[in-house]
């Protein structure tokens, strides 16, 4: 069953954003009910922090991924084998608990006429990796947004992660590692792309 992908609006120019002030207003709000003191000396600027750290946090949702994917270049001498990125690190949170999944990225694509510029790949990661996520959509995301922009003849996209969810609260588990995958186009057609495309990521 393929995964069902949502377009988020980009909100930058919102209305209905709140303001700075009330974003500083709601932290304050989070450290009295922790049982802090927003009052105190230490915590004096944190709300002003906090909302500032999230602006970066969360900056995908002011990023699209069509417009850093638009370039494409056409001067391959024919080249037509896998383009793969590998290792690419990212920070993302949970939209479940908004603490952090810390992992890294594996990015693949068959070309057909037209490659991407490398950095691209990875600037795709983060654009989705700085919003709030789960890490199955994060893998179906990517994966459509070059597909859909690049049309190559197969995209394949792994995700290993921690979530914090699990290693700070809950069950507790530090150190367990959640893997998605998603394939596209010959790499879901044909099993011996799936496997080239993970050997080539386990080949270290």
């Amino acid at each position: 069953m393929d995964a069902i992908v949502k377009n988020f609006p980009n909100n930058s120019r919102d209305s209905n954003r709140p303001t700075q002030k009330e974003a500083e207003e709601a932290v304050r709000t989070l450290l009295r009910w922790a049982g802090d003191d927003p009052a105190r000396e230490g915590l004096l600027d944190t709300p002003a922090r906090v909302a500032k750290a999230y602006r970066e946090l969360f900056a995908g949702y002011d990023m699209d991924a069509e417009d850093v994917l638009g370039r494409t270049f056409e001067e391959v001498a024919g080249y037509d084998d896998m383009v793969l990125v590998k290792d690419i690190p990212f920070f993302s949170h949970c939209e479940h608990h908004m603490v952090p999944i810390i992992g890294k990225a594996h990015v693949a694509y068959l070309p057909d006429g037209k490659v991407l510029g490398l950095s691209k790949i990875a600037r795709t990661v983060e654009i989705f990796g700085r919003r709030l996520q789960t890490q199955e959509t994060m893998t179906a995301q990517i994966s459509k947004a070059i597909d859909e922009t690049l049309r190559p003849r197969g995209v394949a996209v792994m995700i290993e992660a921690e979530h914090m969810c699990m290693a700070m609260r809950g069950v507790q588990k530090q150190g367990s590692t959640t893997l998605t995958t998603t394939f596209t186009g010959t790499f879901k057609s044909e099993p011996a792309e799936q496997a080239r495309f993970m050997s080539m990521v386990r080949g270290r």
